[in-house]
């Protein structure tokens, strides 16, 4: 008859748990490992996230310019980046923004809910041209339309295109360098 010899440790909260049977014949010895539960909750949470909200994730960020004047946006090419946007921002630093560059050039229209910033949105042409600039108040479900067909949006804190005396027709640079709407 065999005996077996039961190692075990034990955290804080976790029940004893075996790590290895110790079997009396020598040279044998089985394992049984399990990790404790501060590990389990530590994958639980990395894997959590993992999955963060685009809103977390880095966007690619370019420079684009107008009238003399430069800010830094981030690129919103994609269907969940464009979903998301600049909702749960609770502030947008002075002379950034978001370019939501859309995969065909038509009639968008932008919303504000679960956005607590006042922006300021310009759609754009395929040229970068200004077709139209809307305010938008925070948490509205409020739609600002393009006035025509526009292949980008550009999103800022509002008053910044008028701060600067930028209306409709002038033209954003630096489009170049956005990366492809998928």
């Amino acid at each position: 008859m065999r005996s077996a010899l039961i190692l075990s440790a034990r955290g804080a909260g976790d029940p004893v748990m075996p790590l290895a049977t110790a079997d009396p014949a020598p040279g044998r010895c089985r394992r049984h490992v399990r990790p404790p539960a501060a590990w389990w909750r530590a994958l639980i949470l990395a894997c959590g996230l993992a999955a963060a909200p685009a809103s977390r994730a880095a966007l690619p960020e370019i420079a684009l310019a107008v009238g003399g004047h430069k800010l830094v946006v981030e690129v919103a090419a994609s269907d969940p980046a464009r979903a998301q946007g600049l909702m749960h921002r609770r502030m947008l630093p002075e002379n950034r923004g978001m370019l939501f560059v859309f995969r065909e050039t038509a009639l968008h229209a932008m919303w504000m809910m679960n956005t607590y910033v006042p922006l300021s949105v310009a759609f754009l042409d395929e040229k970068g041209v200004i077709i139209n600039i809307e305010d938008m108040q925070p948490h509205t479900q409020d739609t600002h339309p393009a006035a025509r067909p526009a292949k980008y949006a550009l999103e800022v804190n509002q008053g910044w295109f008028r701060k600067r005396g930028i209306k409709p027709g002038a033209r954003i640079e630096g489009l170049d360098l956005a990366p492809p709407p998928r």
